[in-house]
């Protein structure tokens, strides 16, 4: 078997990162909307979780923000004049969809896509589905750059197979790798792809949530999966509980977290949790590797907790000394109960051994913890010398990232800062001169507003 490592890409937080509110569903993005962000701050605290995994061995990437304020969807939706004639004529009329247009939610790149790595698929490439991000408008228009930031840092052919994303309807609504988790033994072993869907589209008679809506259907999970070439027998199908997306569970990698032999989730997690276990169970034996599930009880933690804290939404992350580290968002060591939890750890001979708190803040007030922040892609050595190097995560990339950021980002951000001109000029310099530190060439195309 070839050394084969699991490579987190996480969003590099953009210059219009701000608070609009827009994410439905989603507890923190809506008690928090219409405050002051600062950009700098959540580039400066992405930055730093990024090199936190890096100098402890894990091989670290990260994607370039989009292209933000979105002018072309202005003017897509009728919109004329200047550029910034159109952003305050949009502040006027409709500051909801000016905060839709400049959203930096493309930095929570767990959203970005569907892998699957080579040894799972019929084909034996990696196989990457942008995800149509349909139920949120903000985010709905994400997948066209992010199909090409995919197919412009893994290029080869020979390694990686890209697909479009799935028709932008709600009946194929695709949230990405936020519902898919892969168990195995080893990282290039063949391994068992958890897909999780919160309604099936087709059947208006099964269960689904009353107050919130089921972003992701088993019907985006089933052309996923026949896209990446995945064989019924290295895959389960999950439905979320519908009760518990009503409490903000709006992904389920906000109640659950998994790598290779274990996963991490609230006893409330699934709807029909028995079965779901024994599912894995028995298809990962068939694959030669053990299970080992740790479910926190409603008794030890609440769901309520758990979307407080965002205990769940973590990275698990696989020690090369052995035992597994839990990245957990600061917030947990504020919560009474959570903080209880992670101190007991050790004594419930789970593999967890070590946890790695991060200050995230300036993600987390919009409803963003460490897991949403990164999109994982497991590759052969064959494979990361395919990968664009420019996105590889390095010491002097921290540096020069560090002084980008310092010369490029506001430090604040309200609404109506949103709609100035200036931020406009600003954000399309960040991001021509991002393009050259990580060489990825003329990948922006910034055109100037007709009168």
């Amino acid at each position: 078997m070839t050394q084969t490592v699991e490579v987190n890409f996480d969003g590099l937080v953009g210059p219009t990162h701000n608070y609009s509110g827009l994410s439905f569903g989603n507890v923190a993005s809506e008690s928090h909307g219409r405050e002051t962000s600062n950009p700098r701050e959540a580039a400066r605290q992405g930055l730093l979780k990024m090199k936190a995994l890096h100098d402890r061995g894990f091989v670290q990437g990260l994607l370039p923000p989009h292209e933000r304020p979105n002018l072309a969807i202005l003017r897509q939706l009728g919109y004329r004049g200047s550029d910034a004639e159109v952003l305050a004529i949009v502040l006027r009329d409709s500051p909801v969809l000016l905060g839709s247009v400049c959203s930096a939610s493309a930095m929570w790149t767990a959203n970005a896509a569907t892998v699957s790595p080579s040894a799972d698929t019929l084909d034996g490439k990696v196989h990457f589905t942008p995800a149509n991000l349909t139920a949120k408008f903000h985010r709905s228009f994400e997948h066209q750059t992010t199909g090409r930031l995919l197919q412009r840092i893994f290029a080869d052919p020979r390694h990686f197979q890209h697909h479009t994303a799935l028709p932008s309807t709600q009946q194929f609504g695709d949230e990405g790798a936020a519902n898919h988790t892969r168990l195995c033994r080893d990282y290039g072993a063949p391994g068992i792809e958890l897909f999780v869907y919160g309604r099936k589209a087709f059947d208006e008679r099964t269960p689904r949530p009353a107050q919130y809506p089921a972003r992701h259907t088993l019907e985006a999970c089933q052309a996923v999966q026949r896209l990446h070439r995945l064989p019924d027998s290295r895959v389960v199908m999950a439905q979320q509980q519908p009760d518990v997306i009503d409490q903000g569970v709006f992904h389920n990698d906000v109640i659950a977290v998994g790598n290779r032999e274990m996963l991490f989730y609230h006893e409330q997690a699934f709807l029909d949790s028995q079965w779901v276990m024994d599912e894995l169970h028995r298809k990962l034996a068939s694959v030669g590797s053990a299970f080992y599930p740790l479910a926190v009880s409603a008794t030890e933690l609440s769901v309520e907790d758990a979307v407080q804290s965002y205990l769940f939404n973590s990275q698990l992350l696989a020690l090369s000394s052995g035992g597994m580290l839990l990245l957990v968002p600061s917030e947990c060591e504020k919560h009474p109960r959570v903080a209880a939890y992670l101190k007991s750890l050790p004594q419930r001979g789970s593999p967890i051994r070590e946890v790695l708190i991060m200050d995230l803040k300036q993600s987390m007030k919009n409803g963003g913890g460490p897991a949403c922040l990164r999109l994982r892609v497991c590759l052969t050595a064959e494979e990361l010398a395919a990968v664009h190097p420019g996105v590889l995560f390095s010491e002097p990339l921290f540096q020069q990232l560090n002084q980008w950021i310092d010369r490029h980002y506001r430090d604040r951000l309200s609404l109506k800062d949103l709609a100035d001109p200036a931020l406009l000029q600003e954000s399309r310099a960040a991001l021509d001169e991002l393009t050259a530190i990580l060489g990825l060439g003329a990948f922006y195309s910034f055109q100037q507003g007709a009168q």
